[in-house]
């Protein structure tokens, strides 16, 4: 004959006499008495702090679920559960895996904003002294190559300046173009007015010889090219080809970087040169159309207002924005910790970090050149 198990005692609850805040639970709070277990939750009052689950005879994993959900509804900590010693290994388990256990809410007040700004401070502090490091080391690498041109991966070399540079000739040429023609059209608009239409060629002629043609070119190669290094490497980064690269014996900055570095060098200071050239012709083709200046008077004119150290000082800027492009993109490409999301993360960080560095060292060098009259 079998022996037919206990009938489960019914889940109840009643009020601390000692602390009205209080709430005892007794009887079995299990998967068998699960359909009454809600239902006894509901009446316990809204004034409730404390839930005492010490005296409940037998508990599992759907009253713990139960009681957890309890309180996060309750908006209760978790400590105003109390459990049994034996029954706080089962309590562990399941706050651990449930989807709706209580959470702290977040602080959103004053001193937590500054916790927050202190931490990204100390972020972009190590983004910077990772920057300096990364900088230094090719540097070292690059006067290696210098002195022992057999290091020189010739052939990376030159396909990376005909994607960095080759490419990117007809926007670069066409946005300079436009951007010409637009700043003559304002400066006409405004020197029309005091019959001065004729100094439209120098302010064509400074603007895209010392700032634009230099500065145009930065940003979009850190738009096109910044994006592509740190896409690139960061592919090879989540593939463990790098880590493979290494284990060949082979050093990742000579194989990867220097390459890049070296096609930004000979690649910016042409476009940049290009740039120039287009941004002056969007000038020679609005003062021959809108403002009838013939092209010969034009070119005379900017012949004998522009002075070589214009041309100078524009074109001095090109190696420094190609150094900052190419070691940023090849650094956060470097950085990717192995995931397609991390992996979008540097590419948009490396764009923002390359086109504000370039924004904020022209901004320094014009003050520079100007304080020095150059």
């Amino acid at each position: 004959m079998t022996e037919s198990s206990p009938t489960p005692a019914p889940p109840q609850w009643r009020t601390d006499p000692d602390d009205p805040a209080r709430a005892l639970l007794l009887g079995d709070w299990s998967l068998a008495t699960a359909l009454s277990l809600g239902e006894r939750l509901r009446q316990i009052p809204d004034g409730t702090r404390i839930v005492d689950a010490s005296g409940i005879d037998r508990i599992d994993s759907a009253g713990v679920l139960q009681l957890l959900r309890f309180a996060k509804r309750r908006e209760l900590p978790l400590e105003s559960l109390q459990f049994r010693d034996e029954h706080q290994a089962l309590v562990c388990t399941i706050e651990d895996v449930v989807d709706e256990r209580p959470r702290r809410a977040r602080d959103y007040g004053f001193l937590a904003a500054l916790a927050r700004l202190g931490q990204r401070v100390h972020v972009n502090a190590g983004e910077v002294v990772a920057l300096l490091g990364f900088t230094g080391e090719n540097l070292v690498k690059l006067l290696r190559v210098l002195r022992q041109p057999r290091r020189l991966r010739l052939t990376a070399t030159v396909s990376h300046i005909e994607q960095v540079g080759l490419d990117a000739l007809p926007l670069v040429a066409l946005l300079s173009y436009l951007v010409g023609a637009v700043i003559a059209f304002l400066g006409a608009t405004v020197l029309r007015d005091f019959g001065a239409e004729i100094f439209v060629v120098e302010l064509v002629s400074f603007a895209f010889l010392r700032e634009f043609a230099v500065l145009m070119t930065a940003i979009v190669l850190a738009g096109r090219t910044a994006s592509a290094f740190t896409a690139q490497i960061g592919a090879m980064q989540s593939g463990e080809e790098i880590d493979a690269i290494r284990t060949l014996g082979l050093d990742p900055i000579d194989l990867l970087v220097i390459p890049r570095l070296l096609a930004l060098l000979v690649s910016l200071p042409l476009l940049t040169f290009v740039a120039m050239l287009a941004g002056l012709a969007g000038g020679v083709t609005v003062g021959a159309f809108n403002l009838h200046i013939p092209p010969q008077q034009y070119l005379a004119r900017m012949h004998e207002t522009m002075e070589l150290r214009h041309f100078l000082v524009g074109m001095s800027k090109a190696p420094v924005f190609a150094m900052v492009i190419g070691l940023i993109g090849c650094l956060q490409g470097l950085q990717v910790q192995g995931t397609a999301q991390s992996v979008g993360e540097r590419t948009t960080s490396s764009v923002v970090q390359s086109i504000s560095l370039v924004i904020v060292i022209d901004a320094i060098a014009a003050l520079w050149f100007m304080q020095m009259d150059w």
